[in-house]
C-alpha cells in the first residue's frame, strides 16, 4: 500500500510517499480503506520533532472509511462506513483502529467530511467538558476560531454546553465564520485587544474558561481575560513556550485552575471512553445537522507537502482534508 512517511525531520518538503504492507488487524481491531484523512497540528510537530508523539513511522492520526477486515471479538462489521483516531497511520489506504475507537459515519456525511470530525471535536469535547467543566451559562473564550478546533468547540459549547461564546480570529472572514456557528463576541487579535473588548463584553468580570492554543504571548492578556475560580485549558503553543516574566500569585490571587493537555499521546483505554462518550452525545447532532464538520479544502494523496503548508500559512477555516482513495 501507499503510505506518507518522513525523510528526515524538517519541513514540509522531508514528506514522501512510500510503499508499505498493508497492516492485519489483531484480535479486537478493524483494517479499515482509508478514503480520507486530516492534517492536524500533531502531524506538523511529528515531521518536524524526531521525539515526536507517535511510533508508527507512518503520520496522520484521524481517518474515515471503509471496514475491509475485521479482527476476533470485533462487533463493527465489514463494510461499514466509519470514523475514528487512530495510533498513526492515517496517511495510508489502509489503518487499523481499535474496535471500540470506530465511529459509525452518519448517512448525509462524506468521507472528508467524516474525516474532519474525530480529533477536532474529540480535542473540543475533552476540553470543554472533562477538563474545563463548563456549565450552562457560563461564559468561554475560545482562541483561535477558525482553526479545527476553534470551530468544532463553538459548536459544542452552543449545541451542548448551552454556555456564551467569546472567541478570536486574525481576519474578519474567519469572525464572519465564528459568528454563523454562534460565538457572541468575536475580536480581531490583530486590530484589537482582547482583553479589554472582553472585560467590556463581560462587564469587567472575565470568562469563567479559556482553550489556549497560543500559550506564552497570550499569557498576559489571558490572566486579564480570566475570571476569579476561573479554568484555563491550554492544547497549544502557537505563540510561544517560555513566558519572561511569571508571576506565581497572578495565579494564585484568582485562584485560577490551569491545566495543560494533549489527546494524542493518551493511552488507548482514555480515547476509547472519550469516543465512547462523544459519540452518545454528538452522532445523532451530525446527523440532523445542528453539528457540521467545517472543511477548509481537500487535497489528493500527492499533494500532502501543498496540505501541510497551507496548514502552516495559518488560512484555513476549519479542517484540512487528505483524499487517500
Amino acid at each position: 500500500m501507499k503510505a506518507i512517511t518522513v525523510k528526515q525531520p524538517g519541513g514540509a518538503d522531508q514528506l514522501q510517499i512510500t510503499e508499505h504492507a498493508k497492516p492485519d488487524p489483531k484480535d479486537g481491531e478493524l483494517l479499515i480503506k482509508v478514503k480520507a484523512a486530516a492534517v492536524n497540528r500533531t502531524d506538523i510537530f511529528n515531521r518536524e520533532s524526531s521525539s515526536g508523539y507517535l511510533k508508527n513511522p507512518i503520520l496522520g492520526v484521524e481517518v474515515a472509511g471503509t471496514v475491509e477486515k475485521a479482527g476476533a471479538g470485533t462487533k463493527t462489521a465489514v463494510g461499514t462506513h466509519v470514523m475514528g483516531l487512530v495510533n498513526g497511520g492515517g496517511y495510508a489506504e489502509y489503518v487499523v483502529i481499535p474496535d471500540e475507537r470506530a465511529m459509525v459515519i452518519p448517512e448525509n456525511l462524506s468521507f472528508e467530511e467524516a474525516a474532519a470530525i474525530p480529533e477536532v471535536f474529540l480535542t473540543a469535547y475533552q476540553t470543554l467538558f472533562w477538563i474545563g467543566q463548563l456549565r450552562a451559562g457560563e461564559t468561554v473564550l475560545i482562541h483561535a476560531g477558525g482553526s479545527g478546533v476553534g470551530t468544532a468547540a463553538i459548536q459544542l459549547a452552543k449545541q451542548i454546553g448551552q454556555a456564551n461564546v467569546i472567541t478570536t480570529a486574525g481576519s474578519e472572514k474567519k469572525l464572519d465564520f465564528c459568528r454563523s456557528l454562534g460565538a457572541e463576541v468575536c475580536i480581531n487579535y490583530k486590530e484589537q485587544n482582547f482583553d479589554e473588548e472582553i472585560l467590556h463584553a463581560t462587564k469587567n468580570q472575565g470568562v469563567d474558561l479559556i482553550l489556549d492554543f497560543i500559550g506564552a504571548s497570550y499569557w498576559g492578556k489571558n490572566l486579564a481575560s480570566i475570571k476569579v475560580d476561573g479554568r484555563w485549558v491550554l492544547i497549544g503553543i502557537l505563540g510561544g513556550v517560555e513566558i519572561a516574566k511569571f508571576n506565581l500569585m497572578d495565579v494564585i490571587s484568582k485562584r485560577i485552575q490551569l491545566t495543560g493537555t494533549l489527546l494524542t499521546p493518551r493511552s488507548d483505554e482514555y480515547k476509547t471512553a472519550l469516543t465512547t462518550e462523544f459519540s452518545a452525545k454528538t452522532l445523532d447532532l451530525f446527523a440532523n445537522n445542528k453539528l457540521r464538520p467545517i472543511v477548509d479544502q481537500v487535497f489528493p494523496f500527492n499533494q500532502i507537502q501543498q496540505a501541510h503548508e497551507h496548514m502552516e500559512n495559518n488560512k484555513n477555516i476549519g479542517k484540512i482534508i487528505l483524499k487517500v482513495d
